[in-house]
């Protein structure tokens, strides 16, 4: 591809969005999308009858900080082929240097709030619900402008919904005395389930690997949507004195409806509880309580989902679930 013969154009607002048609696969930016995560800038490599070649975004002015060194984001990313992905890389990446970034990261769409990591391991398992998914070319192009791998994560599968773990006996022991409860989602009254989920999200993540605050609203926006595929049965909520302190959020896997299939594997995409020795264990109490309960729902599998590499949450399956699919975010230095 002659990549002279294509354009890039700056989107500034989501009608702009409208008049890009979709080549090999790439479709524009969703106009929600644009809007609600407000990237500095959102670029299309286009030809002159505006059919897309690739398209990123990119953040500088909002993003966290890592040992001192500011960040960017790139994110938001397609590209059809090595060549049209060189081109726009090259631009996104004099653009964050020249904001004064010091170090590029890619894929994020603006925050681990939302989709970021790329399939670099892909395996023979189908894609899972609310798994990000990506043309298994797209890490070369990346690796192709000097990214390392920076972080890994994994997804694992389990069909040990109904194992016994004599470790647990001592920590449900333990919570108890200590007056934690666990109890089901309650979706009579949704935003306040969300903003107790969100309250222990944020204590528990608060010091994770890229954390950012998002405000309570975002966080509703965001979350809300999910709610259609959830079985409040295995969204469980572990609260001490009324107040929430820990919670495991899983959801079927409908995609495997959508693939002409019975749904027997649900997703546990979350795992979270404050801070605090006194909550230790609490986490895998909770997930092997949400576990319990899919099985006697009929189902006969969990995916554990998205665990960082060097994250506590891969204490909770690591003995008993094999990997499935593994992920990986890139980075390189800027001048």
């Amino acid at each position: 591809m002659d990549t002279s013969t294509y354009r890039l154009t700056g989107i500034e607002r989501p009608g702009d969005l409208e008049r890009l048609i979709p080549t090999a696969g790439i479709p524009p930016l969703a106009s929600d999308d644009f809007v609600r995560h407000r990237p500095d800038v959102h670029w299309a490599l286009a030809d002159a009858d505006d059919c897309l070649a690739a398209r990123c975004s990119l953040w500088w002015t909002a993003t966290p900080t890592f040992r001192g060194e500011r960040l960017g984001f790139i994110g938001h990313y397609a590209a059809g082929d090595a060549a049209a992905a060189r081109s726009l890389l090259t631009q996104a990446l004099a653009a964050l240097s020249a904001r004064g970034c010091a170090r590029a990261v890619a894929p994020i769409d603006g925050s681990t709030w939302r989709r970021y990591r790329f399939i670099t391991e892909r395996g023979s398992e189908p894609l899972f619900l609310l798994e990000p998914d990506n043309q298994d070319e797209w890490p070369a192009h990346f690796i192709d402008q000097t990214f390392t791998p920076w972080a890994c994560y994994r997804s694992t599968v389990t069909t040990e919904l109904t194992r016994h773990d004599a470790r647990l006996d001592g920590i449900a022991a333990r919570m108890t005395r200590a007056g934690v409860v666990i109890r089901p989602l309650d979706l009579s009254r949704v935003d306040e389930e969300l903003r107790r989920i969100y309250a222990v999200t944020v204590a528990s993540f608060r010091r994770s690997f890229l954390f950012e605050p998002l405000a309570e609203a975002a966080f509703l926006e965001e979350y809300r949507p999910l709610l259609r595929y959830v079985e409040p049965a295995i969204v469980l909520l572990a609260e001490q004195r009324g107040c929430p302190v820990g919670f495991v959020f899983a959801v079927p896997d409908w995609l495997q409806r959508q693939r002409g299939g019975r749904i027997d594997t649900i997703v546990v995409k979350t795992v979270a509880v404050v801070p605090g020795r006194s909550y230790a264990g609490l986490g895998q109490w909770l997930a092997s309580r949400c576990e319990h309960a899919a099985a006697g729902l009929g189902y006969v599998r969990a995916i554990h989902a998205l665990m960082h590499d060097a994250g506590p949450s891969r204490n909770i399956s690591e003995r008993y679930a094999r990997t499935i699919r593994r992920y990986t975010l890139f980075a390189r230095a800027l001048a």
